[in-house]
């Protein structure tokens, strides 16, 4: 899927078209991949923009003035995107991974969740 393609049919999108749009973006528009060490210093900073929404927009500290334009999507958005691009420089096929997790998941958390009391 090119990179247009992606930007006028965003609900149709795979994990795997994911992964080959960002190769395609990072390689054309990006020129390369920042190493694994910058790109996970990278996410963890993307992260905290989200952490920093959450505790604002659903937690008890308030926004900066400056700060009442946040987008949430956007910054999930960016973690996204950079998740996909650690997958991607280290060989790992998201769609093939999401799939191993929820069968250990669903196996390990059958009735785990259910018979949780805090849940009830």
């Amino acid at each position: 899927m090119s990179i247009q393609n992606l930007i006028n049919e965003p609900n149709s999108l795979t994990i795997t078209q994911l992964q080959n749009t960002v190769h395609q973006w990072i390689n054309t528009i990006g020129v390369r991949y920042y190493n694994e060490l910058t790109n996970t210093a990278i996410l963890m900073e993307e992260v905290g923009e989200v952490a920093r929404i959450m505790a604002r927009q659903y937690g008890e500290q308030s926004f900066k003035e400056s700060e009442q334009t946040v987008d949430l999507a956007d910054e999930l958005a960016d973690v996204l995107f950079v998740l996909v691009c650690i997958a991607n420089q280290t060989g790992i096929d998201l769609n093939q991974a999401v799939h191993k997790n929820l069968d250990k998941k669903t196996k390990r958390d059958a009735t785990r969740h259910a018979n949780n009391e805090k849940l009830k």
